[in-house]
């Protein structure tokens, strides 16, 4: 099964797991599993159906917004990041 690293400040929603083993065969279908075992993380990822502006997942230096975003298919063996965007100035 595919795994989804877990940064820092969202660790809070999945009793502190720093990865979590998904299943699915695309990147929603993954975010959708760690959703459904972790409900509240939810909200910090999704506005609607869709990804937050600021929410950011990547399978190993690929942003998926720049493959097929949430339909971007996944093997058994994939290992996404969720890394959230730093705005300062």
């Amino acid at each position: 099964m595919a795994s989804i690293k877990i940064p820092t400040p969202l660790r809070a929603f999945t009793d502190n797991q720093a990865q979590v083993v998904v299943g699915g065969e695309t990147v929603g279908e993954a975010l959708n599993d760690l959703t459904a075992k972790y409900p509240e993380l939810r909200q910090h990822l999704y506005e609607g159906d869709k990804l937050r502006n600021f929410v950011n997942v990547f399978i190993g230096e690929e942003d998926v917004r720049f493959l097929d975003g949430l339909e971007t298919e996944i093997d058994a063996d994939t290992n996404l990041r969720i890394i959230p965007s730093i705005a300062g100035g």
